[in-house]
Order: structure tokens, then C-alpha cells, then sequence
């Protein structure tokens, strides 16, 4: 699992960052994250890790350590080597992947937080950013503008494992004045780097094959509906609860947060209306009951409220971004 950090040069807080790659939770976030951290803080300033070598003229500009997350020797090493203040540890395995193999993306999931809340807890670093998901939800939840506070019964290890990581972070805080910050992440959907293993990239690649004159075959249902956010503003909500005051922050476990919700059929909608002639056909498979325990809508008024958030993207202007990155 990798990861990304950053050394403190200034009197401010620097963020530091982790990510995942092959393994990884959110390695497309967590690429352009990295990329804009480097440009506000300075690029010699955020050290990028992994567990194995960083392609040349990556997305990186910076310094780049070999480092497994679920290692706390090696995390400890690159910490002290660079100063690191701040980690953003985006190292885990994805909802669809999880699932076949449980044990090894709890163990991955889990591991990497422990080890990073207890670099906090013995004093090597001051903040973490760590990110949930909307997997917290399960059939039991609202299925519409779930509440921040609801009811969690997650039936996926990938969501077990994130209401898990959401109570230790909460304690960390309660018992150990760990700060450690976190949001509900919804599907991401960005044109930096092809989709991964979530159940939510459908909505990824079905712009990949629309730009490729390519019929996109389709894992889920025409109409289910799932809350998405496009990456821009991911990058804008993750940069603004790291630089909000502590004080104005409510909530010790992950807020929630929002921007779209739709269907695959109305997204198919949306890109046929600049791409005429493209095609879609429905093969939904293990990944539709993954998505039936998910809400359709997310109620993030705490997060408007503790510290501005507020999308910029709707989901005709996302479409539009989307297909013109791609194109070119």
C-alpha cells in the first residue's frame, strides 16, 4: 500500500500523504491530491511512497520513498527521514476487490490507520487525513439524504472495515487528542487514470468507451441511483477540512459529503447528448447487490455548516469536463 507525506518547512501544518496503488483505495484521488499538495506547499515539500517504484514522469514532481503502510517500522523511518508532519493515508482496497478477498483487504485497511494513528498517539506526526466512504451505509440505512448520524450496518468488508477505522479514529481523538480528519467519500469520478476495483467506476469508464466510440457494458441496473462527486471537488473538500480550524469541526468520526446523485441511465443520458451516437447495454453482476446496500442521496448540511463545503460541479458541467479532458 502506498502512501504520501509532507515535511513542514513553514509554520503552518504541511500535509504529508499515503496512497494505494495496485491495492490501493483511492489511487486516482490519491494521485491528483498529491499533484495539488505539491503545487500549494511547494513539490519538495510532499513525499510521495508506495510499495514499489514510482513510474518516471509520473503524476509526481516531488520526493518518492518505497514504504508498505502496513509496515509501522517503515513508516516510522520515512516519517523521521523527512519530517513529516501531516499524513493523508489513502492505502486500502476497493469495495469490489475486497470482496474476494476479505481477510486480506481487512488486514490491509486496518493495519495501515493503526499504524498511522499511533504515529500520532506517540508523538511522530500531528495530523492525519484518513477517508471513509458511503460503504458505511448498509440495507438498514435511509436510502435517501441519509443523515450524518444514522443508522450503519454495512454488509461489505470494504465497508466494515471503513465504520470500523471511523470508531478508532474517534477514539484516538477522545482518548489520545489524535487529530485526525475524515470524510464519507461517494463514488469519485475523475479523467486523471482509469478505473479501479469500486463499484462506483462505472461511472469512470463509461466516459473512457463513450470518448473510444466503444458500447459500454454495464455492471449495475439502469436505475441505480448512487451519490457521486466529481474530482475537483473531492481535492476541493479534502484540502478545506485539513485547513479548517479544529475547533469549528462537530464531528470526531467522518462527515458526510455530497454533490450528485444519478443513475447510470441518466449519466448515459447526459454523455449521449454530446456523443449522439453512443451505446450502452445492461450486465449487472456481483457488484449491483454492493450497490443496492448503498444510499441514492447524502445529507451533508454538517459539513456545509462546520467548515463552507459546497460542490461546484453539477452533472451536466461534470459530463462536459469529463469528455473534454479525455478527447484531449
Amino acid at each position: 500500500p502506498p502512501l504520501f507525506f509532507s515535511t513542514q518547512t513553514r509554520p503552518s501544518p504541511i500535509p504529508l500523504r499515503l496512497v494505494g496503488s495496485e491495492m490501493c483505495i483511492r489511487d486516482r484521488i490519491g494521485s491528483v491530491l498529491t499533484a495539488n499538495l505539491g503545487k500549494i506547499y511547494g513539490h519538495s515539500n510532499v513525499i510521495a511512497t508506495d510499495i514499489r517504484e514510482c513510474p518516471s514522469g509520473d503524476f509526481f514532481k516531488g520526493p518518492f520513498e518505497i514504504t508498505d503502510a502496513t509496515s509501522y517500522d517503515q513508516l516510522y523511518k520515512t516519517v523521521q527521514k523527512h519530517s513529516i508532519d501531516t499524513v493523508y493515508l489513502m492505502a486500502a482496497m476497493l469495495s469490489a476487490k475486497a470482496e474476494k478477498q476479505p481477510e486480506r483487504a481487512w488486514h490491509l485497511n486496518m493495519s495501515s490507520l493503526f499504524n498511522v494513528l499511533n504515529l500520532a498517539k506517540n508523538g511522530h506526526i500531528k495530523r492525519i487525513f484518513w477517508p471513509s466512504s458511503i460503504a458505511v451505509f448498509g440495507p438498514s440505512s435511509p436510502k435517501q439524504l441519509v443523515p450524518q448520524t444514522t443508522v450503519m450496518e454495512p454488509t461489505t468488508v470494504y465497508g466494515m472495515s471503513k465504520l470500523a477505522g471511523e470508531r478508532w479514529c474517534e477514539y484516538y481523538q477522545l482518548h489520545h487528542a489524535v487529530d485526525v480528519r475524515s470524510l464519507r467519500y461517494p463514488g469519485i469520478i475523475g479523467w486523471e487514470s482509469k478505473p479501479g476495483g469500486g463499484t462506483t467506476d462505472y461511472a469512470v469508464d463509461i466516459f473512457h468507451k463513450a470518448v473510444q466510440g466503444k458500447t459500454f457494458s454495464c455492471f449495475l441496473k439502469p436505475k441505480t441511483q448512487l451519490p457521486m462527486l466529481y474530482m475537483d471537488d473531492a481535492i476541493c473538500a479534502t484540502i478545506s477540512i485539513m485547513g479548517a480550524d479544529k475547533n469549528q469541526l462537530s464531528v470526531r468520526s467522518s462527515y458526510n459529503l455530497a454533490a450528485l446523485s444519478f443513475t447510470p441511465e441518466e449519466l448515459y443520458k447526459e454523455i449521449q447528448k454530446k456523443i449522439t451516437n453512443f451505446k450502452i447495454e445492461y450486465k449487472p453482476d456481483f457488484r449491483q447487490s454492493i450497490a443496492d446496500s448503498w444510499p441514492g442521496s447524502i445529507d451533508d448540511s454538517v459539513a456545509r455548516q462546520d467548515w463552507g463545503w459546497q460542490p461546484a460541479f453539477d452533472l451536466k458541467k461534470m459530463t462536459q469536463s469529463m469528455l473534454e479532458n479525455l478527447r484531449s
